[in-house]
């Protein structure tokens, strides 16, 4: 989606914003920040990955999406890698409550335009809705590239490259599923699944789904508190 505005003014007129959080709260204070700083701009809500799908679809000309990782049907990254293959040139700024920096990458290697803190100031917010408006890329400084170790960026570089069903799979693997349960939960059958595990082992440069599991452990959005589950279908 090209962005219209080019400069502070013209950035305040006809903008068109969908913000997505499951949280009417945290919706309704996104926007009041964004209708501060764009009193003529037009925002919409949605609350799961099929209502910001459903948004996005009844308001084409959106500049900006606002996103939120954790909402019904998002499984994480995996619903980013989803609206990324649907709108691949649309802006989508990722508003999470992750403190995980390599998550942080990860989600603007699959194509974010930016990830910013829910813990972040309304004015550091503003910032960088503006300079994704404007065509940059927004990073918290701990997820740069002079600050994030050089194993991270490349794992997140590696994990953008599964597709939005490879992502799933990998979220279910971490939960500890074995492919008959996640062929059941994603109602595709286990001679997929097996494909999918093979596809996501391959681009991850593991051997292993416990290799993997690890590697997902590392990218997750919150830190990990559990032992990663054992598995038999090596």
């Amino acid at each position: 989606m090209a962005v219209r505005a080019q400069g502070p003014e013209s950035q305040s007129a006809g903008l068109t914003f969908v913000v997505a959080d499951d949280h009417p709260m945290v919706r309704d204070a996104l926007a009041a920040a964004l209708k501060g700083a764009f009193p003529d701009a037009k925002i919409g809500f949605a609350g799961t990955l099929a209502e910001t799908q459903a948004a996005i679809e009844a308001a084409p000309e959106t500049d900006l999406v606002v996103l939120d990782l954790d909402m019904p049907g998002m499984l994480g990254l995996a619903g980013l890698a989803a609206l990324r293959t649907q709108h691949p040139s649309l802006p989508i700024a990722i508003v999470s409550a992750t403190t995980n920096s390599a998550a942080m990458r990860q989600a603007v290697e699959m194509g974010a335009a930016g990830f910013i803190p829910k813990l972040a100031a309304a004015e550091r917010f503003l910032d960088a809705v503006r300079a994704i408006l404007s065509g940059a890329v927004s990073l918290p400084d701990e997820a740069k590239d002079e600050v994030l170790a050089s194993r991270d960026r490349d794992l997140a570089q590696r994990a953008a490259q599964l597709t939005p069903q490879q992502h799933r799979v990998l979220s279910l693997l971490a939960e500890g599923m074995p492919n008959k349960l996640i062929a059941f939960e994603m109602q595709i059958s286990e001679p997929t699944v097996k494909a999918h595990v093979t596809e996501i082992l391959r681009k991850l440069g593991v051997t292993s789904r416990t290799q993997a599991v690890i590697l997902a452990q590392r990218l997750s959005l919150e830190p990990v508190t559990k032992p990663i589950p054992a598995s038999t279908e090596e």
